[in-house]
């Protein structure tokens, strides 16, 4: 992940999801593979669904049905593919049950329908990428993660908004120092995203309809979250004029043409809203929105300046950079595990899922056994290159989905999604004795180690837990492991803590 080079105050930029991590991870090798990517992708069910509805449907207009992941990348291309699934993988991560304050639903219907509108649009001036319906889609990403980082601040956004008719990117700056642009940009730049993303996502509001013509990505988000307002939004009339004079001053293209632009808008949109999980509701076509317009004509005052009026915005003071740089790092320094900090937030996220969905989840912390004597007989430097030989061993043993951290010192964790008691413990058994029988040649003598493992597991039908009770229990189990002589594996069932019943 890279730094963040802007201070949000309170907010506390939300962690990438894991699966999101291992996709942009592998784009970023110069030897990834079509079958590293596939694999990724495929290690998760749901996403592969999503993936192969996504590519057979009218928007990439494939001629015969595409139904593997591999097809999927050999018809649309590797950048296309992953993009996609990102697309599924960071709206799912960004959602939740919708309430009378923050309608998530109404938020990410809006979002898809400015992603096809992208596309759209991209096609139709002779501009299309892949990243664009990526881009499109989190456009307004900075919304979602100001609600949820401080409801109680961004609900005075949408209130004051609402009774004053402002601007929300005004509102923003005006309560939190910053707007969702920005913020927006900065997390999908911290999650490591490429700038082809980021930085339209950071000025799209201010670009203005009557630019130069030259089809920027951010010139290209304007248009397209004007085109989704015009289908989740009142005052419909207005907004289509304003579609259509922003066409004609910038690309000099007729009222035909944008009709029909604006109702594929509508049919594609339909199919993808539904690949999202949400439902589309009844987003109408062109015809009945000119129909209501007419309606609305008499109460709206169309003059030429609102229509082209810009999105003005003053710029913040940039606060004090870089004070939490130490904290957004996700990666262990010298083994390239994952840190502390990332495993107890996956940890959480994990045990929170597997209590959901009632699936069982399985949790590993290992020890290295007379560490000490190691570094005090060898050196740090040949103890770092044992702990690094044994991420290494623990990397190459885990499943795609299993995550491996350095808990600290010489100390590991390994979070097992899905995984009963059988699998747990022949997994760590087999990492124990890959350990055991490793030999590190050091000036002409071999340095080898051992390790205790604790295991712990929560399973269906069991009382539900937490991410305290689970690491109380695994740290139990290599207590257990030591008394008996280190070098072993023990097993302990789920602690009871305060809080949990």
């Amino acid at each position: 992940m890279t730094a963040v080079d802007k201070d949000f105050g309170n907010i506390k930029l939300p962690s990438p999801p894991a699966i999101a991590v291992r996709i942009i991870e592998a784009v970023k090798k110069e030897e990834t593979s079509f079958d590293e990517l596939s694999r990724i992708i495929m290690a998760d069910p749901a996403l592969t669904s999503k993936v192969l509805r996504a590519a057979n449907s009218p928007m990439y207009a494939i001629p015969s049905k595409i139904d593997t992941i591999q097809r999927a990348l050999t018809v649309l291309g590797f950048n296309a593919l992953k993009n996609i699934a990102l697309s599924f993988v960071i709206a799912n991560e960004l959602n939740a049950d919708s309430d009378d304050s923050f309608d998530f639903d109404y938020f990410w219907k809006r979002s898809v329908t400015a992603a096809v509108s992208a596309d759209l649009i991209a096609s139709l001036i002779g501009k299309k990428s892949d990243d664009i319906f990526v881009t499109g889609l989190l456009q307004d990403i900075g919304v979602v993660i100001l609600y949820l980082s401080d409801p109680q601040e961004y609900l005075k956004v949408l209130e004051e908004k609402k009774r004053s008719k402002s601007n929300a990117i005004d509102l923003e700056k005006k309560i939190f120092g910053f707007d969702h642009q920005e913020i927006g940009m900065e997390v999908l730049r911290y999650w490591g995203l490429p700038d082809s993303i980021c930085e339209p996502v950071g000025s799209h509001h201010g670009k203005s309809i009557d630019g130069s013509g030259d089809g920027t990505a951010e010139e290209i988000l304007n248009l397209s979250d004007k085109l989704s307002s015009l289908y989740h939004g009142d005052q419909r009339q207005k907004k289509l004029s304003q579609v259509k004079s922003a066409f004609r001053t910038l690309y000099g293209i007729d009222s035909s043409e944008i009709t029909e632009l604006v109702d594929q808008v509508a049919s594609h949109s339909v199919e993808i809203i539904s690949f999202f999980d949400i439902d589309p509701g009844d987003m109408q076509p062109l015809s009945e929105i000119l129909y209501e317009a007419k309606e609305e004509l008499g109460k709206v005052n169309l003059s030429y300046e609102q229509l082209v009026r810009e999105l003005e915005y003053a710029k913040a003071e940039l606060k004090k950079a870089n004070q939490r740089l130490s904290e957004m790092a996700f990666r262990d320094g010298l083994t390239g595990l994952y840190n502390h900090r990332y495993f107890q937030e996956q940890l959480e996220k994990e045990v929170n899922r597997a209590m959901r969905y009632q699936r069982d989840l399985s949790l590993i912390i290992f020890d290295l056994d007379h560490f000490k004597k190691v570094n005090d007989t060898h050196g740090h430097l040949v103890g770092d290159m044992v702990l690094k030989k044994v991420a290494e061993i623990a990397l190459l043993t885990v499943r795609e989905s299993d995550m491996v951290a350095r808990y600290g010192g010489e100390e590991f964790a390994i979070i097992l999604p899905e995984t009963e008691m059988k699998g747990v413990v022949t997994l760590a058994e087999r990492i124990r004795k890959q350990i055991a029988s490793m030999q590190i040649a050091v000036d002409s003598k071999y340095v080898s180690v051992t390790a205790s493992f604790g295991v712990t597991l929560w399973e269906n039908g069991m009382t539900n837990t937490n991410k305290e009770n689970m690491i109380c229990s695994a740290d139990n189990a290599l207590y257990q492991s030591k008394k008996k002589g280190r070098n072993t594996t023990s097993f302990k069932g789920l602690c009871v803590l305060d809080g949990v019943a």
